[in-house]
């Protein structure tokens, strides 16, 4: 990870955890982002390591209330009623010229929630307990136009319930004992979706009665190919279907990306690509052997690079 301090601490998703031993937030729908300050200024890094700094000039005055900190949070862009918009954002995360940076941010400026202390004053906060950290960033005070520390809960069933009334993703559970973990997906933290949804690699398309019919999916197998995971028609707007062209046409390929066990009827006129673009889709079920069932697209995830997609979401 080039320039990033450490990786971020990753959660599982799973059901709500009970019991006095956890915390909860809300889950919000943006791109994770680690704030390292430090002499008066600040480099902002995404989940991948890459320097975003220059994508989001609003955030360049918080280094005027605290110094020498690296920050956890999400980075998100709120609509007009309030709630957090990926799709709006997207328009933002990949922009490196500092002019074009500063028109969007004049105009459709983002908010950074930062819900983790890492480091403060030199001292390395990753080996605290949550519990700790947290009370240590409560104390900076730290709130301002683009930025907020938002609560935390006792009641999780209750933060579940409200997050839903508002149009959220849905809630992180967080065990208060639990030191932060880099680089290392947790069962101490967990990811609780209020609609079940999950993250998968595109490995190819069917054509249909728009050019894309309906998108080949899987998630990464051991031997490094993709194990197939269904069939996504449904969702295929022609604005995603723009972007999902955009990316995929360039990544075609002549040989499937597929383990065996591709249905022969979804396999008959594929256009298979690079297994590299990553895509969340909403489903009901699966059947016994893993596939989705009444499956369709959510979106794009640019943010998350295809090696770190699992089952686990």
């Amino acid at each position: 990870m080039p320039g990033a301090p450490l990786k971020p601490m990753l959660a599982i998703t799973g059901p709500l955890p009970a019991g006095d031993g956890w915390a909860y937030e809300f889950k919000w729908d943006g791109v994770r982002a680690l704030a390292d300050i430090s002499g008066g200024g600040q480099h902002l890094y995404a989940r991948s390591g890459v320097e975003i700094t220059a994508a989001y000039p609003e955030l360049a005055t918080l280094p005027e209330q605290v110094d020498d900190a690296l920050l956890d949070g999400e980075v998100v862009l709120l609509g007009e009623s309030g709630q957090p918009s990926f799709t709006a954002l997207a328009e933002r995360m990949h922009v490196r010229d500092r002019n074009k940076a500063a028109r969007l941010a004049a105009v459709m400026p983002v908010t950074y929630m930062i819900f983790d202390l890492l480091r403060w004053n030199g001292d390395d906060l990753t080996g605290w307990p949550y519990e700790r950290r947290r009370e240590a960033l409560e104390a900076l005070a730290l709130g301002g136009a683009r930025w907020a520390v938002p609560p935390t809960f006792a009641d999780g069933p209750a933060t579940y319930e409200a997050a839903g009334e508002h149009g959220l993703e849905g809630v992180m559970a967080k065990r208060i004992g639990a030191v932060y973990r880099p680089g290392v997906r947790s069962p101490d933290w967990v990811k609780v979706k209020l609609e079940v949804t999950g993250d998968f690699v595109i490995g190819g398309w069917r054509p249909g009665a728009r050019r894309i019919g309906g998108l080949l999916v899987g998630v990464p197998g051991p031997d490094g190919r993709l194990i197939y995971r269904g069939r996504v028609g449904g969702g295929i707007g022609a604005a995603i279907e723009r972007q999902l062209l955009a990316e995929l046409e360039p990544l075609r390929s002549g040989a499937s990306p597929f383990a065996p066990g591709v249905p022969r009827e979804d396999a008959r006129g594929a256009i298979w690509v690079e297994p590299r673009v990553v895509v969340e889709v909403k489903y009901g079920q699966r059947t016994p052997d893993g596939r989705l069932r009444f499956p369709r697209v959510l979106r794009l995830r640019p943010d998350k690079p295809a090696e770190e997609v699992d089952d686990a979401g």
